[in-house]
Order: structure tokens, then sequence, then C-alpha cells
């Protein structure tokens, strides 16, 4: 029996009971959450996001990847078109990284020469993603959304810690402005 077909079943239940529910394209809270891809930090639960409630990209870390910044721009283009966040309340990206991340393994040289040469990966460039001080990185990971030319005047930027011992997420970055439209204010 494959793994995934218990969730396929939950899938099943979960379309039985929908009926045609209208799910927004822009999220209700106006919220584009980047987080890790750790199980233990599922952003639905921890933070009690419902569907509709919020855009939510998770990769290794939670890390700002060139990726990630091109998706939070063609979100927050996209909500522009649609006219959201040209109010007083801009599409907030919320960076949260968490403790005990197990991209903390980048940080030993061993393990990410051994990754480097099984993946073909860069070592330098696995080294920069090691999440060993998630109030660190998550300030620089901000910084590098915040300083992106790709990031709109229509979002602010926030960053958190997911502390996994206690459950509680802390804000580290309040929402910031990009520095191109702080800069021309």
């Amino acid at each position: 029996m494959s793994n995934f077909a218990p969730l396929l079943e939950r899938n099943r239940a979960y379309a039985a009971g929908r009926g045609r529910t209208e799910v927004p394209v822009i999220p209700r809270y106006l919220t584009f959450v980047i987080a890790c891809l750790d199980p233990r930090v599922e952003p639905a639960a921890v933070l009690g996001i419902e569907l509709g409630d919020a855009i939510v990209v998770r990769n290794a870390g939670g890390r700002v990847t060139d990726a990630v910044i091109a998706d939070v721009a063609l979100i927050s283009s996209i909500g522009e078109a649609m006219g959201a966040g040209t109010g007083a309340s801009p599409l907030e990206v919320a960076v949260i990284h968490h403790t005990q991340c197990g991209t903390g393994f980048l940080a030993d040289g061993g393990f990410r020469h051994a990754f480097a040469e099984r993946t073909g990966l860069d070592e330098v460039a696995l080294a920069a993603e090691a999440v060993v001080d998630p109030v660190a990185t998550v300030r620089a990971d901000v910084e590098r959304l915040l300083a992106s030319p790709l990031a709109s005047g229509r979002i602010c930027v926030s960053g958190h810690v997911h502390d996994l011992e206690t459950g509680l997420v802390t804000t580290i970055v309040a929402p910031t402005a990009p520095y191109a439209v702080t800069a021309s204010r």
C-alpha cells in the first residue's frame, strides 16, 4: 500500500463535506507565510490557519530563496491586479524559522561535505542555508526580502521564531516595508 493512500482517503472525506464553498484567491488575512517543511511546524496547526486564510510556502528551513522572492513578487502582483493590499493593510510576508531545525546538519562540515558530494550542490551555499540560530537567520532572511528589487510597495515583511519546546511563535522583526519604498517616501 502507498504511504499516500490514507491521505487520499482523507481527501475523499474532505471533498464530500466541502460543498461549493468559495475560497478566495487573495487570502482573508492578507498574509503570505514562509515556513520550514519540518512536519513539527505545520503552519495550519501552529497558527490556526484555515483554508483561504493565508498563502503558505514551505521549504527547508523556511528560508527566503530566489524562488520564494519570485513567488512573493507574483502573488503581490496578482493581489495588486485584484485590488488587494492597496488600502491601509498591505500583504504581510511572515518569515518563520524554528528551533531545532534539521537544516542545522548543514553546519556540520562532515555532513555538509558528504551531502554536497552526493547531490552535486555547492558546499558554501549549503552552509549558508543552515538554521542554527533562528533569530539570526530570520533577521537575515527578512533583510534579504526587504532589499530585493522584486519586493513590491504593496507588501510588508515580518520575522518570527517558533520555539518547538513551548509551541510559541515570537516576533523578532515587526512588519517593515521594503527599502525601495521606504527610501522614496
